[in-house]
């Protein structure tokens, strides 16, 4: 690949045939971070946190009027619980479509089937309509390399909407937590992440209660056993999201930062006099220090001693976090897989930590690191596109400009990787064993065919072949296109073909 190959296909998203060929590769790059808008029209047109929060907040108000008029014990989980079966039928493309069936006037008082269709409607609203404004602004981006980081900061800080109570917030926690913080410091993009209610409720921090905290002691005095201190975020925080798997810290670590944690919470999914003596009073979906949850007393955490009362002793945790020479080497280690391989150079992954740890956990200065290496400009395709990205890729070597959020979600699913919909907090694999499959490659097949048959004569792959890889497309794709039959195959033929499934 020549590196402006490198520059559009390596750290973009794919290059437009109605865009003009970077004369400078690296300078095209740096110059993103001036033309990069976290707030680009089609995000800014999305519903906002207040309305979909409010909206959950309805529905667990609705389930707990439902509990004390004594509907049974067995059908009361979907409240608290995932939501397996609303997430397949609302992200098949024919369940999107208006007209669905009116609810049974019997159903009303049946909480599985009022969970599935809160499910599905804040699927159908909110989570398709954010898939299809996350699509619409990779496509027309001017700084499609920050996009780029944009998507690999939602996958290192992944949720899975998975969870009932996440469906219409999944898209905002990259909105709001990662997009204002993708050029800034890495510090400032974990305490937003960790503040938002998605991460909140997808990791259950929302319900964690302090056992000598003033509601887990009049829960314990009551012989409430449902009540106590959930260590998920904490875990996560400290094993996917900073320090990295077993790097200095044990159990007795998690637990006690779990313990500092507690009291961080969202407001206003709880209502009446339960949330006033909780303290979680306040606008549905923000975020709350509830003080009655939270856990008193010093913590011990990796040695140091953290004597803040409150809020801040978490966050001084975090702080420390942020800043560990582990979490910098995580992080740098992540970004150079991305960029230049499933086995980074540990060269290049010192040389970023370093960059990481001398700035203060400084993003543009790491991604300039990243930019000057010579790992990240080797000739050879380095990474399979994973199913995101040859997605995006294909919509833009189309031209086209805005996508029917239906159609991409739709496409996501067949292809296998849903929209922050990972199954688990570690995210999508970032390595090619993960996408390379004989079976992911046949749907790809099938869908460079779908769009070559929606194109028809309309676009003759062998002119558009070298606009998307100047300098770049072997002997072997030249000839396949010369040799195609119709422009629909040849074009079937350019999406995957070798240079179209790697970067």
């Amino acid at each position: 690949m020549a590196d402006v190959g490198i520059a559009l296909n390596r750290f973009g998203l794919g290059a437009r045939p109605d865009e003009a060929v970077p004369g400078d590769p690296r300078k095209w790059l740096l110059g993103q971070f001036e033309t990069f808008d976290p707030k680009p029209q089609a995000i800014a047109a999305q519903p906002n946190r207040q309305t979909i929060a409010g909206e959950l907040a309805d529905y667990l108000d609705q389930v707990r009027m439902l509990r004390q008029q004594g509907a049974p014990q067995d059908r009361q989980r979907p409240a608290a619980m995932a939501a397996p079966a609303m997430a397949q039928d609302r992200m098949a493309p024919n369940a999107m479509a208006p007209g669905t069936k009116a609810e049974d006037p019997a159903d009303a008082n049946d909480p599985v089937k009022q969970a599935r269709r809160f499910a599905q409607r804040q699927a159908r609203d909110y989570y398709v309509g954010a898939v299809g404004a996350r699509a619409s602004t990779a496509l027309v981006t001017p700084a499609p390399f920050v996009e780029r980081l944009v998507h690999f900061w939602a996958n290192h800080f992944a949720i899975s909407i998975d969870k009932v109570q996440v469906v219409g917030l999944g898209g905002l926690l990259e909105f709001e937590a990662i997009r204002p913080h993708v050029l800034g410091r890495f510090g400032d993009m974990l305490n937003a992440v960790e503040r938002h209610p998605a991460m909140l409720l997808y990791l259950d921090q929302a319900q964690s209660v302090g056992p000598n905290s003033v509601v887990g002691a009049r829960a314990a005095g009551r012989g409430n056993r449902n009540l106590g201190l959930n260590e998920n975020l904490a875990r996560e925080i400290m094993e996917l999201h900073t320090l990295g798997v077993r790097t200095g810290y044990d159990q007795a670590d998690v637990t006690e930062f779990a313990r500092a944690m507690t009291g961080w919470s969202v407001a206003g999914l709880t209502r009446g006099l339960r949330a006033r003596f909780a303290g979680v009073e306040g606008t549905a979906g923000d975020f709350i220090f509830a003080a009655p949850l939270h856990e008193p007393g010093a913590r011990t955490i990796m040695g140091k001693i953290y004597g803040q009362n409150g809020e801040g002793q978490a966050q001084a945790v975090l702080n420390d976090l942020a800043a560990h020479p582990a979490t910098a080497t995580h992080i740098a280690t992540k970004l150079a897989r991305h960029f230049t391989g499933d086995a980074p150079s540990p060269a290049l992954v010192q040389r970023m930590q370093a960059a990481f740890v001398k700035t203060g956990g400084d993003l543009p200065s790491v991604y300039r690191v990243l930019i000057d290496s010579p790992e990240a400009w080797a000739a050879e395709p380095a990474k399979f596109k994973t199913p995101w990205e040859w997605s995006i890729s294909a919509y833009r070597a189309l031209g086209m400009k805005t996508v029917q959020p239906q159609a991409v979600t739709g496409l996501l699913n067949q292809l296998g990787q849903p929209a922050w919909k990972p199954g688990s907090p570690a995210g999508y694999d970032d390595i090619a064993a993960s996408w390379a499959g004989p079976d992911a490659i046949l749907r790809r097949v099938e869908a460079a065919e779908r769009f070559s048959a929606k194109a028809g004569e309309q676009i003759d792959a062998r002119a558009l072949a070298p606009r998307l890889f100047p300098a770049t497309l072997s002997t072997g794709t030249t000839q396949s296109l010369a040799r195609a039959e119709s422009a629909g195959q040849a074009l079937a033929l350019l999406l995957v073909a070798p240079e179209f499934m790697r970067r």
